[in-house]
């Protein structure tokens, strides 16, 4: 039942992304691990439809936040309002608590709003005023970013690229899928394909199935020799042991998509790409790239 229910949604989302099953597999694969997502590319390309196919096919509460460079911390978070009927400050909930944030264009927000979902992204929990507040269960974050060559764009720090599990972009249609686009979508088309499929109770359901997924010593090994490599290499700083974690677990989510119980070499290198290239980018722009190629080029799977 649990692998009907992927498939389906798989197969749900590729009539809102189409020509696209390989960006739509690692954006599944970033649920089901429990991580938080990022899409880097030119507007127009779908990552907003994409972001809403996911929210819809699972049912969760949803808003999208258009970010600009006058936006405030507040407008993710919420605001204390004084109350003369209480006599006292009232917290009124901002976006965040809703179960899927679209932070829409995140680079184009001023970095003291970007940090403000640093809290939320890494313990699920915001304080306001001194006063925690829990987050809503399954709590997933998309975030879109335009090119940083682009105008009116701030790019995120570090510590923020490392809240994202994975980084994917969507890249141009086919020419195939654009002549079916084209031909079928519409209004309605695209209604039709944003039904519900799985509950947010079911998705919690299938991320405990996926931590229970099992890695050998030989795969973790070569999970490592991974990462040492990227330390060694002549980069500024290389994956964080943040970075490890998500890239076992975003193995883990891919093996069971493919219907395996347990992690194999293969995994790893599907995922490494998006789980890594964003964290040891430098200032050219295809570096990452270069590198997550390099490292996976020359470490060797241990059998």
């Amino acid at each position: 039942m649990s692998q009907s229910t992927i498939e389906t949604l798989i197969s749900q989302l590729g009539k809102v992304l189409l020509g696209k099953p390989e960006q739509i597999k690692l954006a599944v694969t970033c649920i089901l691990a429990k991580g938080h997502l990022l899409i880097e590319d030119l507007p127009g390309m779908g990552k907003t439809s994409l972001s809403q196919g996911i929210a819809s096919s699972l049912g969760m509460s949803y808003q999208r936040i258009q970010f600009t460079s006058d936006m405030l911390p507040a407008d993710i978070l919420g605001v204390s309002i004084y109350s003369k009927e209480q006599q006292q400050f009232v917290f009124h909930k901002g976006p965040v608590f809703n179960q899927m944030l679209l932070a829409d264009e995140i680079n184009r927000a001023s970095p003291k709003t970007q940090s403000a979902l640093l809290e939320a992204m890494a313990e699920q929990q915001i304080t306001i005023d001194g006063i925690t507040h829990h987050l809503s269960s399954p709590f997933f974050v998309i975030a879109t970013q335009n090119p940083l060559d682009q105008a009116g764009t701030f790019p995120l720090p570090e510590s923020q690229l490392d809240r994202f599990m994975m980084r994917i972009s969507i890249g141009y249609p086919s020419h195939e899928a654009e002549l079916a686009m084209l031909k079928t979508h519409t209004q309605a088309t695209k209604q039709a394909a944003l039904a519900q499929c799985i509950t947010p109770q079911e998705l919690l359901l299938l991320q405990q199935q996926v931590a229970q997924v099992s890695a050998s010593d030989a795969v973790l090994n070569y999970l490592i020799a991974l990462v040492d490599f990227s330390r060694q290499h002549d980069v500024a700083s290389g994956l964080s042991p943040r970075a490890s974690i998500a890239l076992l677990q975003a193995a883990k989510a891919w093996a069971f998509i493919h219907q395996r119980q347990y992690v194999v070499p293969e995994d790893i290198q599907a995922v490494f790409a998006s789980v890594a290239e964003h964290r040891i980018r430098s200032s050219s722009q295809f570096q990452g790239q270069a590198l997550s190629d390099t490292i996976l080029a020359s470490v060797n799977p241990i059998r």
